[in-house]
C-alpha cells in the first residue's frame, strides 16, 4: 500500500476535524443517556429517519444542499423522535425492538425511494458513510449553532432529560451530524466513547469520553488520508481502537472493575 503524505492537507482536514468536534460536542453526553436507558440502536433509528426524509426532499426535487432538504430532515427525525416518545410510554418494555423494527422501515423505505435514481448507490453510500473531507467551513456554521443551543439546554437541565424532551433534542442533534458525516459515524460517535468509559461518574467521564473521540477522529481523518482510504469508515475504527486503547489507563480500568453487572444496571434505568 502506497503512503499519501501529500493527502495531510490542513485545508481539508481542517472542516473536517472540526466537523468531528461538532458531532462529538453533544453525542457524548447524549450517548450517557442513551446507555442508561438501553436503548443502543436509537441513534441508528433517528439517523436512518432524518436521512430518509434527505432522500424525500431530493426525492420531490429539493435542492440538494438547500434549507428545504435541512428542514425536511429535521421534520422527519422530529416526527420519529415524537412516535418513539409516544410507544416509549405505552409500551417501555417494547421499546427496543420497536426502534428496531423503525430503523429497517427507514431503511427500506429509502431503499423503494432510490429503486429508480441512477445514482441511488451512490447516494445511499453517502448518506450511511457521509462525505466528511467534503465539508466546508460554512457548511458547519448551522450545525455549530445548533449543538451550542442543545449544550446549553442540556446545561440547564443538568442533563437530565427525559420523555419528548430527550427524544426531540436527540433527534435533532442527530439531525445535524447524519448530512455531516453519515449515520455508521453518527452511531460510533455516540455509543463508542460512551461505553469505553461506561464504569466512570462525573466529568471525569465525559472528559475522558471527549479524549477517545477526538482521538479517533484525529487519528481516523490523518490514517485515511495517508493511505487513502475512505475517511467514515476509518474513524469509525479509529474510535473502537481508541477506546480499546483507553482501557489501558489505570483510571479507566478501575472505573470498569467497580461497574456492577452492566446489564443489569442499564435493564433498570430503561
Amino acid at each position: 500500500m502506497t503512503l499519501n503524505m501529500q493527502g495531510l492537507d490542513i485545508s481539508i482536514l481542517g472542516p473536517a476535524c472540526v466537523a468531528g468536534l461538532i458531532v462529538l460536542s453533544t453525542h457524548v453526553p447524549l450517548g450517557k443517556q442513551v446507555l442508561g436507558r438501553g436503548i443502543i440502536f436509537i441513534d441508528l433509528a433517528i439517523a436512518q429517519i432524518a436521512g430518509l426524509g434527505v432522500i424525500l426532499a431530493q426525492y420531490f426535487g429539493i435542492e440538494e444542499h438547500g434549507f428545504g432538504v435541512q428542514l425536511a430532515a429535521a421534520a422527519a427525525a422530529l416526527a420519529g423522535a415524537g412516535l418513539l416518545s409516544w410507544t416509549d410510554r405505552r409500551w417501555p418494555h417494547y421499546q427496543e425492538p420497536l426502534i428496531g423494527t423503525l430503523f429497517v422501515l427507514a431503511a427500506t423505505g429509502g431503499l423503494l425511494l432510490l429503486a429508480d435514481n441512477p445514482q441511488g448507490g451512490e447516494h445511499l453510500k453517502d448518506l450511511l458513510v457521509g462525505q466528511i473531507l467534503w465539508v466546508s467551513y460554512a457548511q458547519l456554521i448551522p450545525a455549530a449553532i445548533l449543538s451550542s443551543l442543545l449544550l446549553v439546554a442540556m446545561w440547564l437541565r443538568r442533563g437530565r432529560l427525559t420523555g419528548l424532551l430527550f427524544y426531540a433534542m436527540f433527534a435533532l442533534a442527530i439531525t445535524a451530524s447524519v448530512q455531516l458525516v453519515g449515520v455508521y459515524l453518527v452511531f460510533a460517535s455516540l455509543i463508542v466513547p460512551a461505553l469505553a468509559t461506561i464504569g466512570m461518574r462525573g466529568r471525569s467521564q465525559l472528559a475522558t469520553a471527549y479524549a477517545i473521540g477526538t482521538a479517533g477522529y484525529v487519528a481516523g481523518l490523518a490514517l485515511s488520508a495517508v493511505l487513502d482510504l475512505p475517511s467514515g469508515a476509518m474513524i469509525v475504527w479509529t474510535l473502537a481502537g481508541c477506546g480499546l486503547l483507553a482501557q489501558l489507563v489505570p483510571a479507566v480500568r478501575r472505573s470498569h472493575r467497580r461497574q456492577d453487572v452492566p446489564v443489569a444496571a442499564l435493564d433498570g434505568a430503561g
